[in-house]
C-alpha cells in the first residue's frame, strides 16, 4: 500500500516546473504514487510572447496535465509550487486554490500533510513570504504543514530556507543543490503521509 501525492504548481519560465519535477521525483523514490499537475495559464498571449522564455516554457510544458479538483480529493498529501508575485503567490495558482471551497467545506484537505516550494527573481525577492502565503491556505484547509526545516544537509546547501525549497531566478536554472533539496522535500512529505496513514514502513 502506498500514499498518493499531488504536486500542483504554476510556472512561467520553467524554474518552478523543474522544482516540481524534483519534488515529484523525491516522493516517488520514497514510494508514493504521484500526480504532477500544472494549473492553467491565465496571462494573455501578448504578455507571454513579450518574454521569449515564458513562451518557450508554455510551449514545452504542454504535455503536463492540468490540475483539477479531483487531484485534491485523490491525494493523501500535497506539494504546491508558485513563483513569487510581489511577495505573494501567482494569480494562476491562487485561482485554482480559490475553486476549492466546496472541498474545504467537506473537509477533504483536512489532516493531510502539505508543503510548498517557490522561485523569486532574487534571493530576497519574496521567497519566504510566498511560502508563508501558501501555508496560510493550508492552515485554513486544516492540513498538516510539513516544511523541510533544517532537517537535512541539502537544506543548507540549497541556501538554508527552512520554509521550503526556493530558487533565485538570477542564478539561472535550478542548481543540483536546489534540486536535491526539492527531492528531499518530496521524500519528507511522503514519509509524513505514510506515518499519518499508519503504514508500517514509514
Amino acid at each position: 500500500m502506498s500514499v498518493k501525492v499531488a504536486v500542483i504548481y504554476y510556472s512561467a519560465t520553467g524554474s518552478v516546473h523543474r522544482l516540481a519535477q524534483a519534488v515529484a521525483e523525491g516522493a516517488e523514490k520514497a514510494g508514493a504514487e504521484v500526480r504532477l499537475r500544472r494549473v492553467p495559464e491565465l496571462a494573455p498571449d501578448t504578455a507571454i510572447d513579450a518574454n521569449p522564455a515564458w513562451r518557450a516554457h508554455v510551449d514545452a510544458a504542454g504535455d503536463v496535465e492540468i490540475a483539477t479538483l479531483d487531484d485534491l480529493e485523490w491525494a493523501d498529501a500535497y506539494a504546491f509550487g508558485s513563483p513569487t508575485r510581489f511577495g505573494n503567490i501567482a494569480a494562476q495558482l491562487k485561482q485554482y486554490i480559490d475553486t476549492s471551497g466546496g472541498l474545504w467545506q467537506q473537509g477533504v484537505m483536512a489532516d493531510k500533510p502539505a508543503t510548498a516550494f517557490t522561485s523569486a527573481h532574487n534571493v530576497h525577492g519574496g521567497n519566504e513570504s510566498t511560502l508563508l502565503a501558501l501555508y496560510n491556505t493550508f492552515h485554513h484547509w486544516g492540513s498538516v504543514i510539513v516544511s523541510p526545516g533544517f532537517t537535512d544537509p541539502s537544506v543548507y546547501a540549497a541556501g538554508g530556507n527552512p520554509y521550503g525549497t526556493a530558487h533565485p531566478g538570477t542564478h539561472g536554472t535550478p542548481s543540483d543543490d536546489v534540486l536535491h533539496a526539492a527531492r528531499y522535500q518530496g521524500t519528507r512529505l511522503t514519509r509524513f503521509a505514510k506515518r499519518l496513514k499508519g503504514l508500517a514502513d514509514a
